[in-house]
Order: structure tokens, then sequence, then C-alpha cells
């Protein structure tokens, strides 16, 4: 980490913080800043941009066949939950190297009671309401909660009441961010 590659394809990138869609070409030199929760944080002459783990390759990164480990058979109840949990965890900020839940982000998450279906819905903020990657870290959310088996759909809504501040980060995410 943290020294200079070239991107061996064309390659569909998320610009930070703005959240804009942009393709880059093969043979930009990039330096990967950070590698979590299946994504990559890259610094380019341009500025700071996210690759997905769909796009690894295209930074000589060989994708992990087996994935995230998830359950095999649907979950119910408290087991669900805890499940989303630690989906949600597995969720990062490009710009910060600590989960969402961590940094307090996520401010509500329940299995709401649907006609035979398994409905999830969260309530999450950012650090900063005017943040572009907002709907690329929620959609990265819906997606991981999607993946556990027997969920029929993922709500995840960003909220801005109340405000979120430092206050509000864990005591793990504090150790992670060096301010303990």
């Amino acid at each position: 980490m943290h020294s200079e590659i070239e991107l061996r394809r064309e390659v569909e990138a998320i610009q930070i913080p703005s959240g804009d869609t942009v393709m880059l070409p093969a043979g930009t030199r990039v330096i990967i800043t950070q590698s979590l929760g299946g994504s990559y944080t890259i610094a380019t002459d341009q500025g700071l941009a996210r690759i997905s783990s769909k796009n690894a390759d295209a930074l000589g990164i060989e994708k992990d066949a087996g994935g995230d480990a998830v359950p095999v058979v649907p979950l119910l109840g408290e087991e669900l939950e805890k499940a989303v949990w630690e989906q949600l965890k597995s969720v990062y900020d490009p710009e910060i190297p600590v989960n969402i839940v961590d940094l307090g982000l996520v401010y509500d998450c329940s299995v709401v009671p649907a006609e035979e279906r398994t409905v999830i819905e969260v309530k999450m903020t950012l650090t900063a309401p005017g943040c572009g990657m907002g709907p690329t870290i929620a959609a990265d959310a819906q997606g991981k909660i999607m993946a556990l088996p027997g969920v029929d759909e993922a709500r995840v809504e960003l909220v801005w009441d109340p405000p979120w501040n430092q206050g509000m980060i864990s005591e793990a995410g504090r150790m992670q961010l060096g301010m303990v």
C-alpha cells in the first residue's frame, strides 16, 4: 500500500468527495491509500477516487473468489439484525479508515414487518451534509445488506437530524483514529 502503480485497464471510479463517476484510462499512475470494506481509495493527479472490488483487477489485485463470508440460510429476528450490523461494519467512508457504524453514522437499523417479505430499514448520516459520497456510501450499505440470504429489500435513508458530531464515534473508532 502507498506505492505507485499503473492501472492495467480503463476503469470506472467515483471521485471523492463529489461522488461523480469518472473513467480512468489504462496507464494512469495511482497510489492506493485505503483498502477497506471491499473498495479501494486511490490518489491520482486529479485527487482521490474510489474503485469497487469488482474492478480490483485494474489495480493488479486478484479478486477473492470467496468474497465476504455471509450466512447461507436465511436468518430471523435478533440473528438477522446482528448480521445486518456486521455487514454495516464492512462499509467505510473512503476518506476515513473507520467503518460507518464505529463512526456513529448509523442512527437506526430495523427489520420492518412486511407481508411475507424481509425488509431492512437503515437511517444513517454523513460527517458533512455536503459530501457527494453519500449516495455511494448508502448504496454500498444497501448492497451489503442485500447480500444476506432472505433479505428481500434494504432501504438506506440519509438523514441529517441529529447532526453528526465527533462525540458519536465509538471507542473502537476513536482508537483507530488515534483520538484515545
